[in-house]
């Protein structure tokens, strides 16, 4: 059955009642399975892996990597393979569509994670237990999906908004099951040899693989005298300073500053590579001219300056510079500036995103009987739910971090509007204003009680996991909509989605960025680090100390730097303004581009960089060219992202096994 929806007449002048019974009669599929015990298994499974690649992306890069097609097509190859192989029915276009509501969710949910809780844990140096953190979690997205059900009648079903990203993914899903197999299968294989041979070149750069492979599998320290593992250098620009080292070559400064010590080095990072492939040459080279900016030209003067220096830490240990402490003791706040002013700017050039979210709010009441009452999600669970899990995540806020109770709940009326904004802006863009939004919390939170840093960050936290929990899931519930499903059941999945996602990425979590030191103590200051640099958190904790110590505890340096950073990024976006999109320039990934390590932000503009100039060359749909670098480039950035953190996860494991 092909996708069938309603013409504009129809939409602007059907009562939601027509709406509703012309969708029961037309596209509903009530005796096609959907949540099935395979289905939720393998959306629970497929979640919770892709949520860890996107825990180790978003902890590199503060880029959230959505996995929705990425789930649809696995699913899709996986089922497609056992039934031609007679060892399974096939997958139902409905179950795909489970699987990856449940998927998606399962991403959706670990977001604090990279941004607020890690921001929180870095400000106060206190980790919260790992039960608590999947409880908090949990607890706050139950509120976003009680939200989005309600919102969903009046969005989709009467209004019938786009929510582009949601709409695509229904129309892949309906290309693949409806006479588009053989592309599927492409997409899927394209994303499964990228994933392999990434892997392997993975495993070829990672320690704990080549200490078991070489020590333990094939024992070469016993047979060929092998003292320790070989592993190739992911790194390229190291083995040309260990020949420095020896035959005294040149060593590369800017300022007498050694260039390492800036960050700049020389990285092949396969899955920054897919990242930057999935971000387009625009923002990529943001990004790339922010690490400039900062890391060629001001880091080394304030450097000079005596403004960023080596510090001593608390045992007496003299700290040297590195670029981790360049951005902690100074580029942090131009940067976090950057984002902030670029981020509000952008919001409040969309006045529309306000206006028409709570114009649809206020929609008239519906007339005459609800044809759907037997299999929408019912408005009295989220009546009841919406209270109780508001009070219950008030309580988590309160008995887990400390927060006053009066200021847990002071942000819980933020929530509600928050999430008609956040919701009418992905319906309309696909895009979350949650950054910026929460910062009106944080904001908010910091006017009551400026003492206590944990006070804004956790509400603020709250808020916009909620609010981006629930606009996720209505682009999410989109497809369901466009191809049949039933709500009720997309409801029951995306709450498996929950729990997947955050059962998932809090162990990983401390394993990855709280190892436990030699007498088994896990320390904060390990969160952040060359390999991880933690840009979210990093904005999140700057901006809750500039609340907490106020701008004036800044080097006067910074001060300009901030000022200077403000009027930059109202000039760039107004410059996007007025150009309606054309000017190239991005602020906020110009801030982003600050707090990210120079070598991964170059790794990200070359992958960008090579599928811009790929699809250049190969502008006609039809072609072998235009189907493997266009048509394939969401497949193969996937293989790159999933096959690189997947066995870099692993390796880390491997390394505590091996301890």
């Amino acid at each position: 059955m092909a996708l069938r929806q309603l013409d504009e007449t129809q939409v602007r002048t059907w009562t939601r009642a027509q709406k509703d019974a012309w969708w029961l009669a037309n596209v509903f599929r009530g005796d096609m399975p959907q949540l099935t015990l395979r289905s939720g298994l393998t959306g629970f499974l497929l979640g919770g892996a892709l949520a860890a690649t996107g825990l180790y992306i978003s902890a590199k890069t503060g880029i959230t990597v959505g996995v929705g097609l990425t789930s649809v097509i696995l699913a899709f190859a996986m089922f497609r393979i056992l039934h031609g192989a007679g060892l399974a029915p096939d997958y139902t276009i409905l179950e795909n569509n489970c699987t990856q509501s449940i998927a998606t969710a399962a991403g959706y949910v670990v977001t604090p994670l990279t941004s607020s809780l890690g921001a929180y844990m870095l400000v106060t140096g206190r980790i919260p237990e790992w039960w608590q953190m999947v409880a908090w979690m949990v607890v706050i997205s139950m509120i976003g999906v009680l939200l989005a059900f309600p919102m969903k009648r009046r969005f989709i079903n009467e209004e019938q908004l786009p929510f582009p990203e949601g709409r695509a993914c229904g129309v892949v899903l309906d290309a693949l099951y409806m006479g588009g197999a053989a592309a599927g299968m492409f997409k899927a294989k394209l994303l499964g040899a990228t994933a392999l041979v990434t892997g392997l070149y993975q495993m070829v750069v990672s320690d704990g693989w080549m200490k078991l492979i070489q020590l333990k599998i094939l024992r070469l320290d016993a047979w060929a005298g092998l003292k320790e593992a070989w592993v190739f250098h992911e790194r390229l620009d190291q083995y040309y300073y260990a020949a420095a080292a020896k035959g005294g070559l040149w060593i590369p400064k800017i300022l007498g500053t050694d260039i390492r010590a800036l960050g700049l080095r020389l990285t092949l990072d396969a899955a920054m590579l897919g990242v930057g492939g999935l971000m387009g040459i625009a923002v990529a080279t943001s990004c790339l001219l922010g690490a400039f900016v900062n890391f060629v030209i001001l880091a080394p003067l304030m450097i000079q300056a005596g403004d960023i220096a080596p510090r001593v830490a608390p045992g007496g240990a003299l700290v040297p510079i590195s670029r981790a402490e360049i951005v902690n003791q100074w580029s942090l706040w131009w940067g976090v500036t950057m984002m902030v002013v670029g981020s509000l700017v952008s919001l409040a050039a969309r006045p529309e995103l306000f206006t028409s979210a709570f114009k649809a709010l206020r929609g008239k009441r519906q007339a005459g009987a609800d044809v759907l009452a037997d299999i929408e999600f019912p408005l009295w669970i989220s009546a009841v739910g919406v209270p109780v899990f508001s009070v219950l995540g008030a309580w988590v806020t309160h008995a887990f971090f400390g927060v006053p109770w009066f200021m847990a709940f002071v942000s819980l009326p933020l929530i509600f509007v928050l999430t008609v904004i956040c919701t009418n802006s992905m319906a309309l863009t696909s895009w979350t204003p949650t950054g910026s939004l929460s910062k009106i919390t944080q904001f908010t939170m910091g006017a009551i009680d400026r003492t206590n840093p944990a006070n804004n960050l956790i509400p603020a936290g709250m808020t916009a996991e909620i609010a981006a929990n629930a606009a996720n899931l209505l682009s999410d519930i989109k497809p369901g909509y466009m191809l049949g499903a039933k709500p009720r059941q997309q409801a029951v999945g995306h709450v498996i989605g929950l729990f997947a996602g955050a059962l998932a990425c809090v162990p990983l979590y401390f394993l990855l960025f709280l190892p436990p030191d030699a007498g088994g103590v896990r320390h904060t200051a390990t969160i952040v680090s060359e390999q991880f640099a933690m840009p979210a958190a990093l904005q999140w904790k700057g901006v809750a100390e500039i609340i907490t110590k106020g701008i004036t505890s800044l080097p006067a340096s910074a001060i300009v730097s901030v000022v200077v950073a403000a009027a930059c990024a109202i000039a760039i976006e107004v410059a996007k303004i007025v150009t309606r999109g054309r000017f190239p320039l991005s602020a906020v990934s110009i801030g982003l581009g600050v707090i990210l390590p120079p070598e991964a932000t170059f790794a990200m503009w070359v992958g960008a960089l090579v599928f811009w100039w790929a699809g250049r060359r190969n502008p006609v749909p039809g072609t072998r060219g235009h189907d493997f670098w266009v048509e394939g480039c969401e497949p193969i950035c996937a293989g790159l992202i999933s096959g690189a953190a997947l066995v870099g996860i692993g390796n880390a494991i491997v390394n505590v096994l091996l301890a």
